[in-house]
């Protein structure tokens, strides 16, 4: 036996015989006698080297359980963002097919019309032709028997005194029908048809897209100091002073325009602002990292989606380069609708039913605001607000214009 065991045993030894029970001087772990004991508020003692290790291993296995409540929250977070993809792709598979079912159903109505039309175009050319065709047909048959008759006659007579009596063709003329100007009124009464028929898709458009009408209201804090609005926030024109309003980030001091309070990251919108009188505007929807503090050059690359009036009938998409447009009326109140996820901004002439120009793949990545600029007065020529149409008043629009909708009878397919 080695020294260290001999004074261990000794060691126990005479602990057993002078101090009573041996268990109580060993440590429950090791089973060896306490070396720098410690008490446990629970009442039992280890030896400090064992209480350090189970210190260190709780500290663990606490860590363990936070790590595996974090990785099940990151687990949980990206079946929530798969769930939110798979529906994304439902919802934009959804309007796809609504978007190609009626796409499907006009262009095979127009392309019905269009075919249609070249039937009825070549059957008006051959009924112009028949009549030529049957009096050309006549005439020559009656030369055939004349000459037939005048060959048998010269076969019977060596000699004639005089020539046998004939009709005189010097003045028979076949007169062909003119044909000029047919293509031109077959393709006229076409578009004519077209037209109508378009005026029916931009009208069911316009329906579908204003079922995504919101209330806007303007944002006072982002108002050029020039501008004048109301109390309700549904209007804005240009005033006959400066404010000298605080300059707040948000505030525009360059231009003279403003912005709707309300703000969107997804989905669709749409509002109506009443132009009618008005020589100049700016209309469309921001981004919210737009200068508003100096001048710009307004176009989508700076984060402005809009359109323009300048001169009472110059009208502009502001994009780059420019697109001027040309309307066949004026719109006295113009529509916004935007789809976010879409990448889509377009125009529509609200009365008319029509549409005025789309901005399509635009990356949105931050809110966007309604955007407004009632521009100067124009020697007040252009005094008149922006009005921006009450969100009831657009809702009933929609049922006017669907019940109106349905009163229109269907165009009559022609007589072939």
């Amino acid at each position: 036996m080695d020294r260290v065991s001999h004074l261990s045993c000794r060691s126990l030894q005479f602990i057993q015989s002078d101090h009573g029970p041996l268990d109580q001087f060993l440590c429950s772990i090791c089973l060896d006698v306490f070396t720098n004991p410690v008490a446990m508020p629970c009442g039992h003692n280890f030896c400090k080297t064992f209480n350090t290790l189970i210190s260190q291993m709780a500290a663990q296995f606490r860590e363990s359980i936070l790590e595996e409540a974090e990785i099940q929250q990151m687990i949980q977070r990206r079946r929530e963002k798969i769930l939110e993809i798979t529906d994304s792709v439902e919802f934009s598979n959804g309007n796809a097919n609504r978007e190609r079912a009626v796409g499907l159903q006009v262009f095979t109505a127009l392309k019905e019309f269009v075919d249609r039309g070249l039937a009825e175009l070549l059957h008006t050319i051959k009924e112009m032709q028949i009549p030529i065709e049957t009096q050309a047909t006549s005439l020559i048959t009656e030369l055939e028997r004349e000459i037939s008759d005048l060959m048998k006659r010269s076969d019977n007579f060596t000699s004639l005194n005089t020539p046998p009596p004939t009709k005189d063709w010097t003045e028979v003329r076949v007169h062909p029908p003119t044909y000029e100007g047919t293509v031109v009124r077959a393709v006229a009464e076409l578009e004519e048809t077209l037209r109508k028929e378009m005026n029916k898709v931009f009208e069911e458009e316009l329906k579908r897209v204003q079922h995504n009408a919101v209330d806007v209201t303007l944002e006072p804090d982002t108002a050029n100091p020039w501008l004048t609005l109301p109390d309700d926030g549904k209007q804005v024109k240009f005033g006959d002073e400066n404010k000298n309003l605080s300059d707040n980030p948000k505030r525009f001091s360059y231009y003279a325009s403003v912005l709707g309070k309300q703000s969107f990251t997804s989905g669709r919108f749409y509002y109506e602002v009443q132009v009618k009188g008005k020589t100049k505007w700016d209309l469309g929807v921001v981004r919210e990292s737009i200068n508003r503090k100096g001048p710009i050059t307004i176009n989508p690359t700076a984060g402005y989606w809009t359109l323009s009036l300048r001169t009472n009938n110059e009208y502009k998409a502001l994009s780059d380069p420019r697109v001027h447009l040309s309307l066949k009326s004026k719109p006295g109140k113009v529509g916004v609708f935007v789809d976010y996820e879409g990448g889509l901004v377009s125009f529509y002439d609200a009365d008319a039913a029509a549409l005025i120009y789309s901005f399509i793949g635009c990356p949105f990545t931050e809110r966007l605001y309604p955007f407004f600029n009632p521009c100067n007065n124009d020697g007040g020529r252009n005094a008149l607000p922006l009005i921006i149409y009450p969100f009831h008043n657009i809702r009933f629009t929609v049922m006017q214009l669907y019940i109106r909708l349905r009163k229109i009878p269907s165009l009559k397919k022609p007589h072939n």
